[in-house]
């Protein structure tokens, strides 16, 4: 049996002052995309392609270590990145694991938008046979959205940070 489960978010971010820079800000694609996960976890692979390897985390009694191969996509004033490839490590009794990555960032008027959509379809592992369908995917849903939200923070915090740094840098 599958259990599928997904989760979205939506930002808005003002940008204050040197606000006419964002585009050409989200033009350096490795800065931004260290700015926006932990560098420490990502490994560029190529121009375009990178490693990440997400925390672990615990779901009843499993440790998962995801590991996504992510590629970016960039045109004047957008930067996108999608998921391409992704491996539970920690987790080799499931059979199929598929793993949705689709997020942007965009400039518009006032700063940033963007959004950020990820989902998940994986067999139901033997050891978690007995938990109803339906917490597991309220826990997936929900692990998916406290990531989302991790994901929403550190852009608010660390990209308006990494921007101005990079302004001054100019």
């Amino acid at each position: 049996m599958s259990l599928a489960f997904s989760a979205s978010q939506q930002l808005t971010l003002p940008v204050h002052g040197r606000a006419e820079h964002l585009a050409d800000y989200l033009d350096d694609e490795q800065r931004v995309i260290r700015a926006l996960l932990e560098p420490r976890q990502l490994t560029p692979l190529s121009p375009g392609h990178y490693q990440y390897e997400v925390s672990g985390f615990k779901v009843f009694q499993l440790q998962v270590q995801p590991v996504v191969q992510l590629q970016a996509q960039r045109e004047p004033g957008r930067l996108a990145l999608q998921a391409v490839e992704c491996r539970l490590d920690g987790l080799e009794a499931v059979d199929d694991f598929e793993f949705t990555l689709q997020s942007w960032l965009a400039v518009n008027d006032g700063g940033l938008e963007g959004e950020a959509l990820l989902g998940v379809r994986v067999s139901r592992p033997a050891v978690l046979g007995l938990i109803p369908p339906r917490v597991l995917e309220a826990t997936g849903r929900s692990l998916l959205s406290g990531i989302l939200l991790s994901m929403r923070k550190r852009v608010g915090q660390n990209l308006l940070s990494d921007f101005s740094q990079w302004c001054e840098d100019r």
